[in-house]
């Protein structure tokens, strides 16, 4: 069975350092998407600050860490694995592999997902 969401040993450790050094009061890390780029969707990993709502989230916890995902956007990132990694010029960031892309823009700063396409690949799943 495919894991909802991957998070591997590296970016729990970043995300928990992130949490360590954040605001007092902040309840997790969001992965967001939103829409941008040429392409339509970016991802977006955000603090969520203690007045926030994260009933309409979905958490996934593996390797000690938590990431929030809105629920409206989990259908998009099903079987995604979040990474941390450094490129050989020493910028570091967190890393998508979404199987559920279907396109990324020229700079791969955003992405699309086939909304029609998924839904015939999970069909033939089932």
């Amino acid at each position: 069975m495919t894991q909802p969401i991957t998070i591997t040993d590296k970016a729990a450790q970043h995300i928990q350092g992130l949490l360590d050094k954040a605001p007092e009061g902040t309840l997790g890390l969001r992965l967001n998407v939103k829409p941008t780029g040429c392409s339509g969707n970016s991802y977006a990993m955000e603090y969520i600050k203690p007045d926030e709502n994260i009933a309409g989230d979905d958490v996934f916890e593996q390797n000690g860490a938590a990431i929030y995902i809105p629920k409206m956007h989990s259908w998009m990132l099903f079987g995604m694995m979040v990474d941390y990694a450094m490129d050989d010029l020493g910028n570091a960031r967190f890393d998508f592999s979404n199987p559920n892309e279907s396109g990324r823009c020229g700079c791969g700063e955003s992405f699309h997902v086939d909304l029609e396409g998924l839904q015939a690949l999970q069909g033939a799943q089932d």
